[in-house]
């Protein structure tokens, strides 16, 4: 089978692999669609571990199943969750799903950019779930990270009567701002360095949109009667956005860091600052069974309109120019690549 194997964001090449083999408790997926996440073209985090076949937003059908496989069967059109918990260590059973042992060490062979994957036996009974009927391939790829907005969102116990900040307009900026504005969120404040993707926001539910080259916490207090916001969402690993989000949180606020800067970096917190004001700094990382469902729910009804967020659809030889488009953050949003068309 083709497979695409990653050496740098410059350098994803098709090369041959055998298909896997699965076991009586494994399922084989035939890969329809697979999305190119942004993590995929953050080198400083992939290259150590390169080469590798990435890709972990992918939908398929069931080309095998193993005997003792009961909720699958061949031809199921189903997507997958690369990492799992174990839903029973002490963080899973605290909720705090994505800090478990086992969802950092499970994975799924060799990867979704491939024909074909094997799916093991803890994948297949925590995180394979069918897609409905009325959900396409290209719709399942929204699946996972649609799950993990969702899980930082309730981390951040977002409410409707609240000042939302998004920093970074990218595809997880737009998730962000697209599931605020379905849950009827007061004020959704949209912020970028790029224009196309400014105008992208204002298309999927941000009421305001700031330059992000600007200084934007008076911005913000101009349109919001005087204050900051209530949530700010960062959403890009780039310094600055980090530390313009520490500016724009309001008294008794809460910034959540949905992606961080490069762990070389230094990041300074104002720390006696948010003392004095009950502000609160979390993080939010990765999905949980529970994030998912809830995901495909909200996709299975339409909730949020993720169809028009897919700007390019690529064949699997043009695998390169899509992380060339996903790695220049430019003039696209939603890049999948369909190894099996």
């Amino acid at each position: 089978m083709r497979v695409a194997v990653y050496y740098n964001n410059k350098d994803v090449r098709i090369e041959e692999m055998s298909i896997p083999e699965i076991n009586d408790d494994e399922i084989l997926i035939k890969t329809m669609a697979s999305g190119i996440c942004g993590t995929d073209v953050l080198e400083w985090y992939r290259i150590k571990k390169a080469p590798l076949v990435l890709g972990h937003e992918f939908s398929g059908i069931v080309e095998k199943a193993g005997k003792n496989v009961k909720n699958f069967k061949i031809g199921d059109r189903v997507m997958v969750s690369h990492h799992v918990p174990c839903m029973k260590c002490h963080y899973c059973l605290n909720n705090h799903h994505t800090a478990c042992e086992t969802l950092h060490k499970t994975n799924v062979d060799p990867g979704g950019f491939s024909e074909y994957v094997r799916i093991p036996k803890i994948n297949v009974e925590i995180g394979t779930f069918k897609l409905p009927e009325n959900v396409s391939f290209e719709e399942g790829t929204f699946i996972e990270p649609l799950g993990t907005v969702i899980r930082a969102q309730r981390l951040a116990n977002l409410k409707e009567n609240q000042t939302l900040l998004v920093i970074g307009s990218g595809i997880s900026g737009l998730m962000h701002i697209a599931l605020a504005k379905s849950k009827n969120t007061k004020k959704i404040v949209a912020v970028d360095i790029n224009e196309y993707r400014l105008n992208a926001a204002k298309r999927f539910g941000a009421d305001f949109v700031f330059d992000g080259k600007e200084s934007i916490a008076e911005e913000i207090k101009k349109i919001n009667d005087g204050r900051l916001a209530d949530v700010v969402i960062v959403c890009t690993g780039a310094m600055a956005a980090a530390q313009q989000g520490l500016k724009c949180v309001d008294k008794g606020g809460i910034i959540l860091f949905f992606a961080v800067p490069r762990p070389d970096e230094k990041f300074e917190i104002p720390i006696n600052d948010f003392w004095r004001n009950e502000i609160k700094v979390m993080t939010s990382y990765g999905a949980a069974p529970n994030d998912l469902i809830e995901s495909i729910e909200l996709i299975k009804n339409k909730k949020i309109n993720l169809q028009d967020m897919i700007t390019h659809k690529l064949k699997f030889d043009e695998i390169q120019e899509g992380f060339r488009l996903v790695a220049d953050a430019k003039d696209s949003l939603k890049v999948i690549v369909e190894p099996n068309e």
